[in-house]
């Protein structure tokens, strides 16, 4: 396996360029962390359970993703700012097929 190139858009509107490691059974909320690319303490509150919407993303790029499962889908009903694109990054594993995924992070919740 090998690490795929993601961009991620931060809630400043900063371009960021990631290699993502796909063997180390991460998902796209860990490798925000990892990078540093949000806030500590505002991304990943739950720990990656799909309970709190904290690591909100838009998708930006035609990615194939897995099916979204009914606790994302029922965490996205009642998270704020969703869109048509939106997806929770816990809920995204980093596999070789999300190469050249870009995504954007949803607005801190208030």
């Amino acid at each position: 396996m090998q690490d795929v190139n993601i961009t991620i858009v931060d809630r400043e509107g900063v371009i960021h360029e990631v290699e993502a490691p796909t063997d180390m059974a991460m998902n796209l909320m860990e490798v925000v962390r990892s990078y540093e690319l949000a806030p500590e303490g505002s991304i990943g509150i739950c720990g990656g359970m799909a309970m709190c919407a904290s690591c909100q993303c838009y998708i930006e790029s035609d990615t194939v993703l897995p099916e979204i499962e009914s606790d994302e889908e029922a965490m996205l009903a009642e998270a704020f700012f969703v869109k048509e694109n939106s997806r929770l990054g816990c809920q995204i594993p980093i596999t070789e097929n999300l190469e050249g995924l870009r995504v954007r992070l949803a607005p801190e919740e208030i």
